[in-house]
């Protein structure tokens, strides 16, 4: 089985910053096919495509990258291993109906993604061969950078449809279709990143004319709960981008802007890497 994630190191001069990217790729091992009825469309449509290439030259800015290569149809890596119901998984708690948990139960637009229940061992299965390693991964470079640096910045890269999907479906009724902002910084009410980190990325977006709006409708994942600790030197940063500016959402190709979000991308891992320095605590003796 190909690995699950990829590591990119600094190509740079190092900084605090990680790029984390869970949800753009598409594989499925083959030992995962078997209860997946989601259609092919739906691996696409529902992975954040091309976001790895947008991030492409952080390792040139001083940052490390993790990118998952697997598909959130076998398993989503930004959910906690207990977000799973009894839809889902055999035997697991039926108190919490959880439609895109840690194994979705539905696409994005209400399809049926599993023709069955796992069982728990198909569950462990997937959680020993990808989610736990790749957790592995992100803690032990979260700790390289704290150690280096005194601090670590993790960027959680996502993109979203630029306009709510239940949303459109309402708007065939007669009810407008609801416009996401373009950039969405995630951070648990300000509560996973300094303020200065959270600052910076609003900054970057309005400086190109981009709206954004906090925490609506994603107010950070697993990643941003779990790890988002400045108070231990831990700052998280959930980064939403509309796909519209980057993607023709129809046809799924890049679109005509893709280099210039890039760039965008690229002076953004910059200019946090540049503030999450700061936040680094003065060394003894200094």
């Amino acid at each position: 089985m190909r690995a699950p994630f990829d590591v990119f190191r600094p190509t740079g001069a190092e900084t605090p910053v990680i790029v984390e990217i869970p949800h753009a790729g598409l594989d499925v091992p083959a030992p995962f096919l078997d209860p997946i009825a989601a259609p092919a469309r739906a691996l696409a449509r529902d992975a954040d495509l091309y976001v790895d290439g947008l991030y492409e030259d952080a390792p040139a800015e001083g940052a490390t990258v993790l990118a998952c290569r697997t598909s959130r149809y076998a398993i989503d890596v930004n959910r906690a291993e207990t977000d799973v119901d009894n839809e889902v998984v055999e035997g697991a708690r039926g108190d919490v109906v959880l439609q895109h948990g840690l194994v979705w139960r539905t696409t994005s637009d209400g399809e049926t993604a599993l023709s069955r229940k796992l069982t728990r061992p198909e569950l462990e299965e997937r959680l020993d061969l990808i989610w736990r390693p790749y957790h592995g991964m992100l803690a032990a470079l979260v700790e390289e950078k704290r150690a280096r640096f005194g601090v670590a910045m993790v960027l959680a890269a996502h993109s979203m449809p630029s306009v709510e999907r239940n949303a459109r479906e309402r708007g065939r009724a007669g009810t407008p279709a609801r416009a996401r902002a373009d950039v969405v910084p995630g951070t648990r009410g300000r509560r996973s990143a300094s303020g200065s980190l959270i600052d910076a990325v609003e900054e970057h977006a309005t400086a190109r004319g981009w709206t954004v709006r906090h925490d609506d409708p994603y107010a950070g994942g697993f990643t941003t709960q779990h790890y988002g600790r400045p108070a231990t030197g831990v700052h998280v940063v959930q980064v939403e981008l509309s796909r519209r500016l980057y993607l023709d959402e129809e046809s799924l190709r890049p679109g005509a802007d893709f280099q210039g979000v890039r760039d965008w991308c690229r002076e953004l891992i910059a200019k946090l890497g540049r503030r999450a320095a700061l936040e680094a605590p003065p060394r003894a003796g200094a």
